[in-house]
């Protein structure tokens, strides 16, 4: 049951995350941005970027975040190489370890797809000029990894205490990122909510496969 409500949330956001999409390349496209980049649901975009500005140290902040995240990929793939080397045999690593791989791989290809397929520039111009803003990849990256780092979590730490502790730092980092992006001010609100509505689903698609793989193993 839990694994279809998983399945069922995913497909509406992915759903949502099309809608938001095509809305951004069809309505209200206008050059607000840097350079007279044109930026779709201008008005909603411009009237939040008008309200925030921009604050350095939020984007520092984040971006440090985004580096620090990627250490946790690291943590797992050490993870499913002690599994390698103690069980000798690659059918016997954890399935959802290799699921977490994949995980991963289709994260950085979407980021890598939006890199080349520009929807929105960011609001302001970094050290390399006009840069890709939608959706917020970092925004993405942390959601993504931390969401899959408490199901981890979860399922590996015994230890009740230390447990709540490692799921409550997950989710504070992943708020703290979605917050702080859109403080910083260096992206369109729509590419910060974009990132959210397709992290969030690529996460529950993790969940409810994991928790097929766990279920089979069991039985």
């Amino acid at each position: 049951m839990k694994q279809t409500r998983n399945y069922m949330a995913a497909f509406f956001l992915l759903i949502a995350f099309a809608a938001l999409l095509l809305a951004v390349i069809s309505f209200d496209v206008r050059p607000i941005g840097p350079e007279g980049s044109k930026v779709g649901l201008a008005s909603v975009n411009e009237l939040v970027r008008d309200l925030v500005g921009t604050n350095d140290m939020w984007y520092q902040i984040t971006k440090y975040l985004g580096y620090l995240t990627l250490c946790i990929p690291l943590v797992f793939a050490g993870l499913g190489c002690k599994q390698l080397i103690s069980r000798r045999s690659f059918a016997k690593v954890d399935g959802d370890l290799y699921l977490l791989a994949a995980f991963y791989v289709l994260v950085l290809g979407t980021y890598a797809l939006f890199e080349k397929m520009i929807v929105n520039y960011r609001p302001v111009i970094m050290d390399e000029g006009l840069e890709a803003s939608f959706p917020s990849s970092h925004t993405m990256l942390v959601i993504a990894v931390m969401g899959t780092a408490a199901y981890q979590v979860s399922r590996r730490v015994k230890q009740q205490t230390v447990r709540l502790l490692l799921e409550a730092l997950c989710v504070l980092l992943l708020v703290v990122m979605v917050i702080g992006r859109m403080l910083s001010g260096v992206h369109w609100f729509t590419d910060i909510v974009a990132g959210v509505i397709l992290a969030d689903a690529y996460v529950m698609l993790y969940f409810a496969i994991a928790q097929s793989i766990c279920t089979r193993k069991r039985d």
